[in-house]
């Protein structure tokens, strides 16, 4: 009987042998991570025994990297010392890296794996050129959560439409609460607001392109986008004084019924559950439709696993984005996580909220990364600071508008 070992170094002799595995270090897969939080690396680490478990013949080396360490480390890894498998971000995130020619084209993966139909709503954020160029396998959702009690008491339905939140709102003021809590002290919250009233008025692609630098900020069709969102800064359906609030700071007015609705992240469910709420006071719900018949994309912040496209080891590498990509791993990933698996076929979590999310996300048209992942961060930081100045002045938004196309035009030379 061969022993383990020599099986292993037998095994990988074979492979480099073979034409095919030539240029690979067979039987080593190195992972570069930014996994460095107890979750998320606890989450890798059942990853990993498990692909170790189904691929004996395959060793994993996972580097953790610190979350700003690796944004900084990224590039100069990918061109110099590639691992074979690196985490990233969905979207124009990944962009730079696919231009650049530092990420593997892995559209046969996703072919010979089913992955168009399995992880479908993700497909276009993964889509550059017409070719896939990484493994989507965590996200979580974003939607209105709102206070079903107070809903009751003012018989109040559930807005399926621009013209039922509008109203909904218009009653809650009238009743002295606030329609919408906000926090805006960090601006990434405003983000969340532009990003679907966009989504809703102009849809995805339109979207995509204006993140991407393709469309100038003057063009009327994001002036549509202000004109809705018009129609809830002048009525103060907002939260007073919201840029001398976190985002935490502004949940005990919607704990208390103050205000009415959050539009968040699932993130901030532990802690609305832990200030007292209870799943009969907490809903959750798609921000509604504006223009009608528009396919309804989603805001989804999307983790993602890609191959260097100097990586040394692309035949295992491939055979751990399949392993990655099926429904029982991701499900048991993401119990860890707390988060959503991305193929559609995975568990249904039991959470609620997650519960909703995964219906949400897997039925999405498609899904944006959020304003701070899709555009550039000098970009993202002026759009989101202009955001918040009209958050606070709408009479502004000409001026703001203007000095956001400015600096598209720099940052998208």
């Amino acid at each position: 009987m061969i022993s383990k070992p020599l099986r292993r170094s037998l095994t990988n002799a074979a492979l480099v042998a073979c034409t095919f595995c030539s240029t690979a270090f067979a039987g080593t897969l190195v992972i570069n991570t930014d996994a460095s939080d107890p979750a998320p690396k606890d989450a890798f680490e059942a990853l990993v025994k498990g692909f170790e478990k189904a691929n004996p013949d395959v060793k994993v080396k996972v580097n953790t990297f610190d979350h700003e360490g690796y944004k900084t480390s990224i590039r100069n890894f990918l061109t110099a010392e590639a691992p074979d498998l690196a985490t990233w971000y969905a979207g124009n995130r990944m962009a730079p890296f696919v231009n650049a020619n530092l990420f593997e084209d892995v559209s046969d993966v996703w072919a010979k794996e089913g992955l168009n139909d399995s992880l479908k709503s993700a497909a276009a954020s993964m889509t550059i050129k017409g070719k896939k160029w990484g493994l989507p396998y965590t996200y979580y959702q974003w939607g209105i959560y709102y206070r079903k009690d107070v809903f009751a008491k003012l018989k109040i339905a559930e807005p399926q439409n621009w013209k039922e939140l509008l109203d909904a709102s218009a009653k809650l003021k009238a009743n002295k609460i606030t329609p919408f809590a906000i926090g805006t002290k960090a601006t990434w919250t405003t983000a969340g607001w532009f990003d679907y009233l966009n989504l809703r008025t102009n849809g995805y692609e339109f979207h995509m392109d204006l993140t991407a630098g393709k469309v100038p900020y003057t063009d009327k069709r994001v002036q549509d986008v202000f004109d809705r969102w018009d129609e809830l800064t002048k009525p103060g359906y907002f939260m007073a004084n919201h840029a001398a609030y976190q985002w935490q700071e502004a949940l005990p007015a919607f704990v208390k019924g103050e205000a009415a609705m959050y539009l968040i992240g699932n993130f901030a469910v532990a802690p609305m559950k832990e200030a007292g709420l209870t799943e009969a006071q907490l809903g959750f719900m798609r921000f509604p439709a504006i223009t009608k018949g528009l396919p309804m994309a989603e805001d989804a912040p999307t983790d993602t696993i890609h191959i260097p496209a100097k990586a040394k080891n692309k035949v295992d590498a491939r055979r751990f984005l399949a392993y990655m990509a099926k429904p029982e791993v991701q499900s048991e990933m993401n119990v860890i996580l707390g988060q959503l698996p991305v193929n559609k076929n995975a568990k249904i979590p039991s959470d609620t909220y997650l519960k909703a999310g995964f219906s949400l996300l897997s039925n999405a048209y498609a899904l944006g990364q959020f304003y701070d992942r899709d555009a550039p961060p000098e970009m993202a930081k002026v759009g989101m600071d202009g955001f918040q100045q009209y958050m606070l002045k709408p009479q502004d938004r000409t001026a703001i508008l203007e000095r956001l196309e400015n600096v598209r035009k720099r940052v998208y030379k």
